[in-house]
């Protein structure tokens, strides 16, 4: 582990932007119609359930990363084996996060730049943060959340006050009732990004006043999710569900209607800064995780080492990924999600977490 630690604030500022991620921009629990938004808070509520199971196991071994508990639990070998599943894993959505990030500012931004030439830019400056170090990353994203914040203010002030915004499109609440609502849910919306807090356990260990973790990370959690709702709510206000469903950025498309005085248009930087931000810090904590979790399992002295040929395999697999952006969506969504993300993010740690309490509950008896 590096010999850093990090502020219950920066935990925070960290999480929150990680919570934000690319669910800000894309059309987060669309498929839950007008719903979308009790969708979202239902998956809050799931989000909750995975928190308590993440906090537990780091109560129960706040010294360790993920890596190392795991093989605690499971033993040696199986240990190894699954931790390096889930650095696997953290590079397959980091690499996922940069893809998406290139393609929202190619298709709106810069058409006739290389897809590859933003993501090694991304690629690159995310390497050199994260070579300074875990505080350097903390400290940075103080600074980051309050432009985000300013960015969220304007953004929204300038949709709110464009008379595009028409609340009756929300209407009528449970149109199609309870079921894609809970369709819609679970497990997509639980896994993305709650369940996807799991990377955090990569980091909790270097808070410097753990007994704050809990709080951070409920606070984090439900103020983040509120955003999601809001967002969802707003997008449809303006667009409407049905174009909503459609748009593979609506968040984009909604501040893209703005048009005051004939002067105040063209928002779509907002946007654009806003992604940068979130998939920035979030895709950056991935790579972080990745690599210092690597470096336990293979017992390395310095992380530094395996950063950047670990950057170079992420731009290549994010520009093999898939095709286009909707091919990479639908990929997580049939395979991903069910094959990838119910596993790891929800059944291993539960497994984990009732073996340790069953494993301490067998030593007390014995002492």
């Amino acid at each position: 582990m590096e010999k850093a630690k990090i502020s219950a604030i920066q935990l925070f500022a960290l999480m929150f932007i990680f919570e934000l991620g690319t669910g800000l921009i894309v059309s987060y629990g669309a498929s839950a119609g007008k719903d979308a938004w009790l969708s979202i808070l239902l998956a809050i509520c799931g989000g909750g359930v995975l928190l308590f199971v993440y906090y537990c196991l780091f109560r129960q071994y706040p010294n360790l990363l993920l890596t190392g508990y795991i093989r605690e639990i499971f033993g040696k070998y199986l240990g190894w084996i699954i931790g390096l599943l889930y650095c696997l894993f953290f590079i397959y959505i980091c690499e996922r996060n940069v893809r998406e990030f290139g393609d929202l500012l190619i298709s709106s931004t810069l058409p006739e730049t290389p897809l590859v030439a933003v993501n090694i830019s991304l690629i690159l400056v995310m390497c050199y943060v994260i070579h300074l170090g875990v505080e350097v990353v903390g400290r940075t994203s103080e600074v980051f959340m309050v432009i985000l914040l300013l960015l969220g203010v304007t953004g929204n002030f300038f949709i709110l006050i464009s008379g595009d915004v028409d609340f009756q499109r929300i209407r009528p609440f449970l149109e199609h009732g309870w079921k894609p609502i809970f369709t819609t849910a679970f497990p997509n919306l639980i896994i993305f990004p709650f369940g996807e807090m799991i990377a955090f356990t990569m980091l909790l260990p270097y808070l410097n006043r753990p007994q704050f973790a809990k709080r951070i990370w409920l606070i984090a959690l439900i103020s983040s999710g509120l955003i999601l709702v809001w967002t969802a709510l707003l997008n449809m206000s303006v667009l409407g569900v049905d174009v909503m469903k459609r748009s593979t950025f609506p968040t984009l498309k909604a501040i893209g209607k703005v048009s005051l005085f004939n002067f105040i248009e063209r928002m779509d930087a907002i946007v654009v800064f806003t992604l940068l931000i979130t998939v920035f810090f979030k895709a950056a904590i991935y790579l972080y995780g990745a690599v210092i979790g690597i470096a336990d399992l293979f017992k390395l002295d310095n992380y530094q080492h395996i950063l950047f040929p670990i950057g170079a395999i992420i731009i290549f697999h994010s520009m093999m990924n898939a095709s286009n952006y909707p091919e990479l969506v639908e990929e997580w969504m049939d395979f991903g999600s069910y094959y990838i993300g119910i596993p790891l993010l929800m059944i291993i740690p539960l497994i984990m977490l009732l073996v340790s309490m069953i494993r301490n509950r067998y030593k007390k008896k014995m002492n």
